[in-house]
């Protein structure tokens, strides 16, 4: 399998602290890759890093075989690399269906309009259906977003993040704050999706990590400790003592 997203000696320092040292990394077409290590190794800053929030110090960062490392967000986004936050980034005022909608709009170029009249934007009602149905939020789809269970918020987000038919998904922690029922139902929907979409995620929750991952890589202190599939993560004794009483947020 090709890379979609790969890393050349990445690195980016706050002060003395440096937050991901010379980090070069892979991301193969398809994958559902878990990115973990425990408390400030640097995950978010790399993703960071890749989603082009924060500019690197060193290195470099390719798309397939196009270098992006000084590329602003929006043309990531344009490109096919879309991202999830730890926290909610949705419109409170809207609703579920009309938050879809308008990133559908805004993909196509449409987001000054989206507002219009139903009749001229049937075909982006259409797909901002089919995506909510998919994501099992169809019942909510004329909720508006202030009033969804935190849980509901979370998958919608992810359903606003697939309207702009991203490749690349990255997931900054989509289970945070969500009891433990409602994240495997998330892991569930990500589950589902077709392998057209390559998802890298940071989770702490070491039981949905190995549920969903079919690759691993462990950061700590800026740079890749190890990376292999579950099982080898799973039994190997760095790993465990770097994790022997972590909680494992980053």
């Amino acid at each position: 399998m090709s890379a979609v997203l790969r890393t050349d000696r990445l690195s980016r320092s706050w002060g003395a602290l440096q937050a991901v040292r010379q980090v070069s990394f892979s991301l193969e077409s398809g994958a559902r890759h878990a990115l973990i290590g425990p408390n400030g190794a640097g995950k978010t800053t790399l993703v960071n890093l890749l989603t082009g929030t924060v500019p690197p110090q060193a290195g470099d960062v390719f798309l397939d075989d196009e270098r992006i490392t000084h590329l602003p967000q929006h043309l990531r986004v344009k490109r096919g690399m879309t991202r999830t936050f730890q926290i909610t980034t949705l419109f409170p005022g809207l609703t579920a269906l009309e938050s879809v909608l308008l990133a559908i709009c805004e993909r196509k170029g449409l987001g000054a309009s989206w507002w219009r009249p139903v009749a001229r934007h049937a075909p982006e009602i259409e797909e901002a259906r089919r995506i909510l149905r998919d994501l099992h939020l169809e019942a909510e789809a004329e909720v508006a977003t202030r009033s969804l269970p935190y849980g509901k918020q979370r998958l919608l987000e992810i359903a606003v993040a697939l309207a702009s038919r991203p490749r690349v998904l990255l997931l900054d922690e989509p289970a945070a704050g969500i009891p433990v029922g409602e994240s495997a139902e998330i892991f569930g929907v990500l589950a589902s999706l077709p392998r057209e979409v390559t998802i890298l995620f940071i989770e702490h929750d070491m039981n949905l990590v190995f549920r969903f991952a079919e690759r691993i890589t462990v950061l700590v202190e800026g740079s890749i400790l190890v990376e292999g599939a579950p099982q080898e993560i799973a039994a190997n004794p760095r790993v465990r003592e770097v994790y022997l009483g972590e909680g494992g947020h980053g």
